[in-house]
Parts: C-alpha cells; structure tokens; sequence
C-alpha cells in the first residue's frame, strides 16, 4: 500500500486549508455581508477586514434521518418498564410541550448566529471579485521590471540542479555507439570465428591468435566511458519582457455648489471605491484626479479626496482638461484610457453643447471605456439627457446610472465594471 504524506509548509495559521473550504463554502453569505459593509463604512474604513455573520439558518449540516411511515421496531436501552404495544401516557401538566403562553422557559437551548473575521485581502478579494476594466489591450511593453521565465532548449553548461538527465543519457549513448560500434562488430565476428573453430578443432595458433584479438576488442570497449562531460545536457531558461497593458484612469468629480455634502460623499465613496479596485487588480495604471467647479484642475489624490473647494458648474472645463492630458501625456496608442466621471447632473444649458464637443471630438475616440453616475434623488437633470445620446453612439465604451444614496454605490460599481470577454 502506498502512502502519500503532504509536507507543504503551512502558513501560521494552522488551518489554513479548512478555512479556505470554509470561505468558499459560505461564498454568497460573505459577499452578500461584504456588500453591506461598504454602505455603512467610512471612506477611511473601506479597506480594513470584517466580522461576517452567518445566519444559523445558514450553517445547518446535511444529516440523515428516518422518513415517515412503514413499521419500526426499536429497543431504547434501559428500557424496564414498556414493552411491544404499550401506549405511552402524557407527561402530567402538559410536559414535553410548549404551552404558548410567551413566557420565558427556564429549559431548552438554542444556537446563535455564527460570527468569524475575514482579513483586510480576503475583504477585497470579495469586495472586487469579477471585476475588471473593460476592453483591455496590450499596447506595449511597461519597463524592464516586469520579466517571465521560459524554457529555450538545452545547454552544455549550466547548474547541476539544472540537468536534463534525458538528454545527457542520450547524449551519452549516441557517444558510446559512435566510438565502439566498428569494434563491437568486429568483437562479434571474432566471437562467431571462435565458436566455428570449436567445432573444427583449429591449431593452436589460430585460437590463441582470435583470443588475443578479442582481449584487445575487450579493453578497447571497456575504456569508453559510459558517461562523459561531453554529455552533460542542461536545461536552458531565458527572461522574456512580459506584456503589460500601460493603463490611465481619469477620475473627474463635480464639486460645485449644487453637490451638497451628501452627494459629495456618495461620489468620493465611488471614486474610492474605484481607487481601490486600481490598486490591487492592476500593477502598472496610473489614476489622474481631476475636480472642477467653474474651472478645472488636476489634484493629487489628498486634494480631490478631502479639500472643501465649491463654486459655480461649468462641466466642460473638467472634460476640456482631460481631453488637453490625453493629448499631451497619453497617446492612445500606447495606452489604454479609462475615465470616470461623477456628478449631480446640474449644469449649464450653454455649457452641454460644449461638454457634446469635448466627448465627441477629444475623448470617446480616444478612451477604452468612460462611464458616468449621477448622484441624487431628483428627476434626471440636463448632462443626463445629452449623455443618453452619446450612449446610444457609443454603447461599446460609454455607460450611465444613476445612484440616490450610498446603499446603491457598490451594485452600480459592479455593474460598470463587471468582467467582460478581453479585446485581442
């Protein structure tokens, strides 16, 4: 029999491979619970793990039990006082029962919800889980940092861990035929000669002749080495530069006097959330922050996330700026171009005219994909109306929705950026 003993080194925590069968089991429950965490967090909090709860509904074990009916006859060990047949009183006053009084009992016991931590990874493994940035191309290779490792033949030199053992026997046995095939040969003629002459009776001289010349033949092969450095085969790696996609991500939010400081916080939650997603799904992307009021202006990420700057609505501005970046900065042919935009929708009549403009000739065919969310719960203002047009004209790389409050940001997140079939 055989036996199979795994010694893969564990991590610190001991049942590492339980709890992975244990996330994956109660998958829906933890990211229905990880759903729900990030319309009651704080900005701030949003990365940090979890507690999970469970509903003991939820966490019940599969069991078998006797089905109803048929005939069964069962002995209950220290049974002294029943026997086949007898009819069972109840228990005086009613015991065994509930009385449906709604008063505590002082007897029973039950099963709370299960409760367990789910670590800050494992919160945005759920939180961003069939995610990814739509229509996403290679366009050329990012830096020299980013290497894989492949097989390229075989080699004379290299490290004994490197050796190819097929190939060096091989390459021993072609040697070993190639310097002793004629003398192997002529070892059989000579053989064949002597097992003649042991039927003929040849002279003495002849047979002493042949066992002379077949001594000979034996040393000649015995000084072929049976394996040589001249064999040694090793496998040959080489560093290829590995293809990564350069990607820029435009994040343009509206902080004019119209967003008051619910909808400002709605949309920094998506952007945040939309950061995150940046940071660990992709290596090499780089995140532009742009806010704008009457006048536009690219930000570090501390700026558009916490400055208190308002002011008058002029959209275009911010799209104006963008479509500027792109052209100076990031050609579209060697970078993939996202942008997102948030807003209330309140604008100026003038100024979508300009904003039609700025998408249409700047940014839609330059961009992978560009998507929009108007925050608020009032009827749908005037960018909303112009971006339904452009939706309808780009419907490959333009989406919309709306979003009331905080509770809807993290579906729309994922509608948007929901796993697609990857463009080649």
């Amino acid at each position: 029999m055989a036996y199979v003993v795994d010694r893969r080194l564990n991590s610190k925590n001991k049942s590492l491979v339980n709890r992975q069968r244990f996330l994956k089991r109660y998958h829906e429950q933890i990211r229905e619970a990880v759903s729900d965490a990030v319309s009651r967090r704080n900005i701030t909090d949003m990365q940090r793990g979890d507690s999970i709860t469970i509903p003991k509904r939820d966490i019940s074990e599969p069991v078998f039990r006797h089905g109803q009916g048929g005939q069964r006859e069962i002995v209950h060990p220290g049974n002294k006082e029943f026997i086949q047949g007898d009819r069972i009183q109840r228990p005086p006053g009613g015991g065994g029962g509930g009385s449906g009084s709604g008063e505590a009992s002082d007897a029973g016991e039950g099963v709370d919800d299960f409760v367990f931590q789910i670590s800050q990874s494992e919160f945005l493994e759920y939180l961003f889980e069939d995610l990814a940035l739509p229509n996403m191309v290679k366009r050329q290779l990012v830096g020299s940092e980013s290497f894989e490792t492949h097989r390229a033949g075989f080699s004379e030199v290299g490290s004994p861990n490197q050796i190819n053992i097929v190939r060096t026997m091989r390459s021993a046995q072609a040697r070993r035929i190639a310097l002793s095939g004629k003398a192997r040969r002529r070892r059989r003629e000579v053989l064949a000669e002597l097992d003649k002459q042991d039927e003929e009776e040849p002279t003495d001289e002849d047979r002493l002749a042949l066992e002379e010349e077949l001594s000979r033949l034996n040393f000649r092969l015995n000084t072929v080495p049976f394996l040589d450095d001249f064999d040694l085969k090793y496998n040959l790696h080489v560093r290829v530069p590995k293809p990564s996609p350069k990607a820029v991500m435009f994040c343009v939010m509206d902080v004019s006097g119209s967003m008051t400081q619910d909808i400002k916080e709605t949309a920094k939650r998506f952007f945040f959330l939309l950061y995150l997603f940046l940071q660990k799904n992709y290596e090499h992307i780089e995140v532009v922050f742009i806010r704008h009021h009457t006048q536009a202006q690219e930000v570090d990420e501390e700026t558009f996330f916490y400055s208190r700057e308002t002011g008058g609505t002029v959209v275009s501005s911010a799209l104006t700026l963008m479509a500027d970046i792109i052209e100076e900065r990031y050609s579209p042919n060697e970078w993939n171009i996202y942008g997102a935009q948030a807003s209330d929708g309140d604008n100026w009549q003038e100024d979508n005219q300009r904003c039609h403009k700025a998408l249409v000739d700047g940014i839609l065919p330059n961009v992978q994909y560009f998507t929009y969310i108007e925050i608020g719960d009032r009827d749908p203002q005037g960018l909303w109306h112009l971006y339904q047009h452009l939706e309808a004209d780009y419907s490959d790389r333009f989406a919309i929705q709306r979003v009331r409050d905080n509770s809807e940001i993290y579906p729309v997140f994922r509608e948007l950026f929901k796993k697609t079939m990857v463009v080649e």
